[in-house]
């Protein structure tokens, strides 16, 4: 397999500006070459029974250690928990497990273990993941049962208000705010642009109770992880409850086909757009939905409504001072989310009942360690495919692409 190629027939299309961001990112280092390359990885994924006979669960589909992250449900609360579904699918339950496995394995430095030790922390994970199934019972992470490094993460956003938000990303004059374009969270939009979102987030609020609340006031476009850069995406600032401390901020963000669909032959829903594919599966996944979601269709396009949840807003896996006990609490916490997603979506449209998913986890003598073996291949693979991107980066590959 051509890497090179696969990298940028799949990148093809995308805006430049940002583009070239994810690029760059993608440069920084094995683990954020995994994010930017989800495609890649599951090109990569081995045909045995492993990845073909586990029971069928409603997938993340480009789970990693940074896809969870805290964000503020439709109910005002915050909750910590899987917080990115672009790529999710129905497929075997080993497919998420393996991906986060690697991001584990390839994140070492960053959380200051060697491979041994990363490894011994995939196998808690995957027990902690295993016990949770065995259960049967789906939970969830909010403040009041957080603990560890999830409970610090909370409890230091528990004092900011959404107006200390507003203030970090908008630049207020009187009584009129505008979203501040940084080049770090924001790039200016074109009118055209402008005119666009404010026409789709105008259809939108027609049909809701409150139309006056997404009056659009500001577009820019927005700069936030690392795979989907390039792909049309936006900060909204909307009317909310008034200017200019009532205001908003909302993300629009183009919904494209999933980086698995071309590896599935599973028979997946036929949903009206992309967008409804993601809404309607985050919503699955999820305890609490995230406040705003909603998909938007433009044409033949899907876009993808939310609130604006900043990127900061998760753990920050390579702080000083992070101890082993905290990083095993972190992992053991990430094994049992993705058993409660998979138990809350179990039993729809294909995926397996809740018994299913209870005797995968009671078995789990026999696919531990194989996991965890395949995981390991895998991240050897994507260090091999980063030092191929670096080589080809660095000889103008991706220049003007």
């Amino acid at each position: 397999m051509d890497a090179v190629r696969t990298i940028r027939d799949f990148n093809a299309g995308r805006e430049q500006e940002r583009l070239a961001l994810k690029y760059r990112n993608m440069r920084a280092s094995p683990f954020a070459f995994l994010r930017g390359t989800c495609h890649l990885f599951y090109d990569r994924l081995p045909a045995d029974k492993l990845f073909r006979k586990a029971p069928l669960v409603w997938s993340c589909g480009d789970l990693h250690l940074e896809n969870f992250g805290s964000y503020k449900g439709d109910n005002r609360l915050v909750y910590f928990d899987i917080n990115d579904f672009d790529e999710a699918a129905l497929a075997p339950a080993t497919w998420d497990l393996v991906r986060l496995l690697a991001s584990v394995l390839l994140a070492g430095d960053t959380l200051h273990v060697r491979p041994p030790q990363a490894l011994q922390l995939c196998r808690l994970l995957l027990e902690s993941y295993a016990q949770a199934l065995v259960l049967g019972k789906a939970r969830w992470v909010e403040r009041e049962t957080a603990q560890g490094l999830v409970r610090q993460l909370l409890e230091s956003l528990r004092g900011r208000s959404r107006v200390d938000f507003l203030n970090t990303r908008t630049e207020r004059r009187r009584r009129r705010r505008t979203i501040r374009c940084d080049g770090r969270h924001a790039l200016p939009a074109s009118e055209a642009q402008r005119e666009r979102v404010t026409a789709m987030i105008g259809g939108f609020a027609s049909d809701q109770p409150d139309p006056g609340f997404f009056e659009v006031l500001d577009v820019a476009r927005r700069v936030a992880g690392t795979g989907s850069l390039g792909v049309d995406r936006f900060a909204v600032l909307v009317a909310g409850k008034g200017s200019p401390d009532g205001n908003y901020l909302l993300d629009l963000k183009q919904a494209l086909p999933s980086a698995l669909a071309s590896h599935l032959k599973i028979a997946q829903p036929k949903w009206p757009s992309q967008a409804h594919r993601v809404a309607e599966l985050q919503r699955r996944l999820q305890a609490v939905s995230m406040a705003f979601l909603q998909p938007i269709v433009e044409g033949k396009l899907g876009y993808l409504l939310r609130g604006l949840q900043p990127s900061e807003d998760r753990v920050d896996l390579g702080a000083a001072g992070i101890d082993p006990a905290s990083i095993e609490g972190l992992m053991q916490e990430m094994g049992r989310l993705l058993a409660w997603a998979q138990l809350r979506s179990a039993g729809r449209q294909g995926s397996a009942i809740a018994d299913a998913l209870i005797d995968f986890g009671a078995a789990r003598g026999r696919w531990q360690e194989p996991l965890c073996e395949a995981a390991r291949v895998s991240a050897k693979q994507v260090v091999r495919d980063w030092r191929v991107f670096i080589e080809a980066d660095e000889a103008g590959a991706f220049s003007g692409h």
